[in-house]
């Protein structure tokens, strides 16, 4: 861990944990405009992250450019889950017809969540995913790509007025059905203006939502992990070897089940990112 608390094992440092206990410290870069820029453990393994997906996608390429067939353990898996992601996540979320252009997006989101997620499990590596920002920052592209995919259909303004259903509503709205007499009159503009800010709200806090659910279900994780190797640190005398294989017992069920975690909310953000692109991509 970077220190003592169990809680610096989900949060950001500005050191790097090498092997047999050495500690990199990152350095300050001073930009022009910006000024002092202080690099991250979040910030070496997002770029870790990227570089692994690109290597990765690199290599596929090249592979089945060479072979018909192909062979390969890795190179297996990587089409294993690229076609998991066409047919199990496009195809279904968006449609046949529209699938395949919004197909390398989701390649690469799942790629780099997935991969993001994993490096968490390496020892001194840490999860970006962990934090806000990150999972912020990708919910906002699944949200410039969820407007670009409804502007190039409806239209930039149309996009937004395409939130709101099509709505029969008469001029006068009875309350009997609310145990009052008489009716009420509704005009139609003002049940549309509250139709677009009802649906507007719910747009955002889906993708709001979307960045919350990945950061929390990492952190979790990561922090509970951190707290059950914790008690082998606070354990003392002959309670040390009652709590330490405990602990390990613990820590390797909650690594196993971080795998299975990592790769459920790979699919989990990538389903939801391609379900919001399908979403407006047919008019109500």
């Amino acid at each position: 861990m970077a220190g003592h608390s169990p809680l610096d094992h989900v949060v950001d440092h500005d050191t790097i944990e090498l092997p047999w206990g050495r500690v990199l410290h990152l350095p300050k870069i001073d930009l022009p405009i910006i000024g002092e820029f202080a690099l991250t453990r979040y910030m070496v393994m997002e770029v870790i992250a990227a570089t692994i997906v690109i290597l990765i996608a690199a290599a596929y390429a090249r592979h089945i450019r060479r072979n018909h067939v192909t062979k390969g353990v890795l190179p297996n898996i990587v089409e294993s889950l690229v076609y998991f992601v066409k047919d199990k996540i496009a195809v279904p979320a968006i449609g046949d017809h529209d699938a395949y252009k919004f197909l390398p997006y989701l390649l690469t989101i799942f790629f780099f969540v997935l991969v993001s997620n994993l490096l968490g499990m390496v020892p001194g590596g840490a999860s970006a995913t962990g934090s806000i920002v990150v999972t912020g920052m990708l919910a906002l592209m699944t949200f410039v790509t969820v407007y670009r995919a409804g502007s190039e259909i409806h239209g930039y303004g149309g996009f937004f007025t395409n939130l709101v259903p099509h709505l029969e509503v008469p001029g006068e709205m009875s309350l009997e059905k609310f145990g009052m007499k008489g009716s009420i009159n509704i005009p139609s503009t003002l049940m549309w203006c509250l139709m677009f800010v009802i649906e507007l709200v719910g747009l955002l806090i889906k993708h709001f939502v979307l960045a919350v659910r990945l950061f929390i279900n990492m952190t979790a994780g990561h922090l509970v992990l951190a707290v059950i190797l914790g008690f082998i640190l606070e354990a003392s005398g002959s309670l040390f070897y009652v709590v330490t294989p405990a602990s390990v017992f613990g820590a390797v069920f909650i690594s196993c089940l971080e795998l299975l975690v990592a790769f459920l909310q790979a699919y989990i953000f990538t389903f939801l990112s391609a379900l919001f692109i399908g979403s407006v991509l047919h008019a109500h």
